[in-house]
């Protein structure tokens, strides 16, 4: 609906419209637990801690780095278009294939465990970027791999900074006793 309104408005007063269609994005500054696949795999195998897959982990995700998503929303705020533009990685991946990437790049020895499959999750999530490529000259170029290391080493710092903070805190509270 909003997009519909936005092109009417578009339409009616001639006001520039960029819609950017973001798909699945990651890498580093996501919150550990926010509840999408890529910190949950990471954190898990950091902590030694069963992997979660919910259902035969078959479904299938596009994912982009967060490099490459900047990229594209900079390119359609520059560019003279209006409307929708899909800003995506067009590769796709299942669920079970990117849990066994991040364990190994973890080098985690977490066991990879099924969960039922959500009713509300999607079975396919790949974009088109077809438009994006031809009016943006736009696609993604940081690879899984290395996306996958930067975020991964965000999430060992971040627990690093954790532990350390919990080891100060216990130390000033036991020296106000």
């Amino acid at each position: 609906f909003a997009e519909a309104l936005a092109m009417a408005y578009h339409r009616t007063h001639g006001i520039p419209v960029k819609l950017a269609r973001i798909f699945n994005t990651y890498g580093p500054n996501m919150r550990p637990n926010d509840g999408r696949a890529i910190p949950n795999f990471i954190m898990q195998a950091l902590a030694g801690k069963p992997i979660t897959v919910y259902g035969s982990g078959k479904q299938t995700r596009s994912v982009m780095y967060i490099d490459d998503l900047i990229d594209g929303l900079y390119r359609l705020l520059m560019s003279k278009y209006n409307g929708p533009m899909n800003l995506g990685n067009p590769q796709e991946r299942t669920m079970l294939e990117l849990a066994r990437i991040i364990k190994q790049q973890t080098r985690s020895t977490s066991k990879i465990v099924r969960k039922a499959l959500p009713q509300d999750d999607p079975r396919v999530r790949c974009p088109d970027i077809t438009l994006a490529k031809k009016v943006l000259h736009w696609q993604p170029r940081v690879t899984l791999q290395a996306g996958l290391e930067r975020t991964i080493e965000y999430f060992k710092r971040e627990i690093d900074n954790h532990e350390q903070n919990r080891l100060r805190n216990r130390r000033l509270a036991g020296s106000a006793r």
